[in-house]
């Protein structure tokens, strides 16, 4: 097709995604989608058979390739005081990935000659043991509806990569390729002690009367996770304030007693370690001070204020997820299910707490808060789980980490929200495959004379924050009302990242393997994102011995 048709395609597709989600669409179950087609671009809406909305597209020119996104976790309650609308995202299904609310990677996609589709799921909240049906109905609906499908490639957002490499893992051949980008994987259980550990602690810390789990029935429930949200915004900013007050939260109870003479941001960070929390942040990048390097003024900002008020970036993002989704995982197990009364803090931070000693303010600072945090202080009660609500929990789908199709994966190594040992979960599981193919064609070769070696099937993406990115004002203070830099934040991926990733799963649909190319080296470098296959991410605490 001549580079004028390609053009006005993408003009087309431009204006067709601004209707997505109008297309007016039948509620009964398997009813055929409704379809409308302006400027080369066909949009279909239609409703799954467990009641959620979808929407389909496919170019004039559509190549036979499909993408089939998932997208992240959403709130199951309506929570207006973050700007978000329940009714909304439920009648809104989105096709594919979006830079803020630009289309442009959508856009991209179609004018390439790819499909793509999406659905609003049915549940909101944790959803991936529904959403793994939704997601196979919606496949087999465009394959009908497009007869000329050739390949499918699976992609998702965090929570919707789970749900993608549980659609994976349960249809070995239904996807050509599989894209992970800032993927949640394992188990839940995996993913939010990590944040529930946090939130935890700044309830045993700074505000005794955050409720953080054990939440009530109904909107009462509710009114408490509210509550607590904003418990959670008012803790970030007394803690902001005592990087030059040293006093601690208005209601941190005997903490703030028995730690008076430690600063507040050691405690803090102490929490971020304990969380697994990334130590860069969308403003703080831990090397950076204000004025001159040779001042006292910039070391001690880049050693110790730094590091505090990333986790402080870091943690209260963490802590409002755990807040809701454990609202969420209590209504669908019954009751509590987090519990940490046998958890050895002190044992999991030993290593962190000799490297970032300064900034936890010396041994003596960190006996004393690991003391306090200590499961037989009773100033520092631990939570506990219901056996029913545990039992419950543990029957949410779980990853197995088996790649039968060429997985690439796109993480931002300072992830708050899915840390990047998730990912290295699903390298770890893969090293371990691998080798088991490998040894398997040794084995082979002793009877056929000829080594036929395994493909390679895992390529991660890794998005590396610049080393120095935080910025001062004249007066000395970090300005943080910039857009956060990529390598931070979740899934915060330009559009350019985004567009090399799709095209590097293309290309690896078509080759049948992950093994890196030229090709995808060079977009990877040249989007801001790298292949790096050398990187080792920490695990999830959860997943560390």
């Amino acid at each position: 097709m001549n580079t004028s048709i390609k053009k006005k395609i993408a003009l087309a597709a431009t204006t067709a995604l601004v209707t997505v989600g109008l297309v007016s669409v039948s509620s009964s179950a398997y009813a055929a989608p409704v379809c409308a087609t302006a400027n080369y671009v066909e949009t279909c809406g239609g409703v799954t058979a467990d009641g959620a909305k979808y929407a389909m597209m496919a170019p004039a020119n559509f190549n036979g390739t499909v993408f089939i996104y998932s997208h992240g976790y959403r709130y199951s309650v309506e929570a207006p005081a973050l700007g978000y609308s329940l009714a909304t995202v439920q009648n809104n299904p989105v096709p594919g990935p979006l830079v803020g609310s630009d289309k442009s990677v959508m856009t991209y996609l179609l004018s390439q000659g790819y499909g793509i589709a999406g659905s609003t799921f049915k549940v909101q909240g944790w959803n991936a043991n529904s959403a793994v049906a939704t997601n196979e109905e919606l496949i087999a609906t465009f394959k009908t509806k497009y007869p000329a499908t050739k390949k499918v490639i699976g992609w998702g957002d965090s929570l919707g990569a789970f749900i993608t490499q549980a659609v994976a893992e349960k249809n070995p051949s239904l996807f050509s390729a599989v894209g992970l980008s800032c993927p949640a994987l394992g188990t839940v259980e995996a993913e939010l002690n990590g944040a529930s550990d946090f939130l935890w602690g700044m309830k045993t810390f700074f505000d005794k009367d955050i409720k953080g789990h054990n939440y009530s029935a109904g909107d009462a429930g509710t009114a408490e996770a509210m509550l607590d949200i904003s418990k959670i915004l008012g803790i970030a900013g007394e803690v902001k304030a005592s990087l030059t007050t040293g006093t601690w939260p208005h209601n941190s109870g005997a903490a703030g007693v028995a730690l008076a003479a430690i600063p507040p941001r050691s405690a803090l960070l102490l929490l971020g370690l304990i969380a697994g929390l990334p130590l860069k942040s969308a403003h703080f990048d831990g090397t950076t001070g204000p004025g001159s390097k040779l001042t006292a003024a910039y070391t001690s900002f880049a050693l110790a204020a730094s590091p505090a008020l990333a986790i402080l970036e870091n943690g209260s993002q963490a802590a409002v997820l755990a807040v809701l989704a454990t609202l969420d995982m209590e209504r669908q197990s019954g009751g509590p299910f987090y519990d940490n009364s046998t958890t050895d803090y002190a044992a999991r931070v030993a290593e962190d707490a000799q490297t970032y000693n300064a900034a936890l303010s010396g041994n003596t600072a960190i006996n004393g808060m690991l003391a306090f945090l200590n499961k037989a202080n009773p100033a520092a009660p631990r939570w506990t789980a219901t056996a029913a609500a545990k039992a419950e929990y543990a029957k949410q789908i779980q990853n197995t980490g088996v790649i039968n199709a060429p997985t690439l994966t796109l993480t931002a190594t300072s992830d708050p929200i899915v840390p990047a040992g998730n990912t290295q979960w699903l390298a770890d599981k893969y090293a371990a495959q691998y080798a088991a193919a490998k040894a398997k064609a040794a084995n082979n070769a002793i009877s056929t004379g000829k080594y036929v070696g395994p493909q390679s099937m895992f390529l991660p993406f890794w998005n590396h924050a610049p080393v120095s990115y935080t910025k001062f004002d004249t007066a000395g203070s970090p300005i943080t009302t910039e857009a956060g830099v990529t390598g931070t934040g979740h899934c915060n991926f330009t559009v350019k990242q985004y567009t090399a990733f799709a095209d590097a799963l293309a290309l690896a649909a078509t080759n049948g393997n992950a093994t890196p190319t030229l090709e995808m080296r060079t977009a990877g470098r040249k989007s801001g994102g790298i292949v790096d296959t050398t990187y080792v991410a920490p695990l999830l605490p959860f997943y560390r011995k």
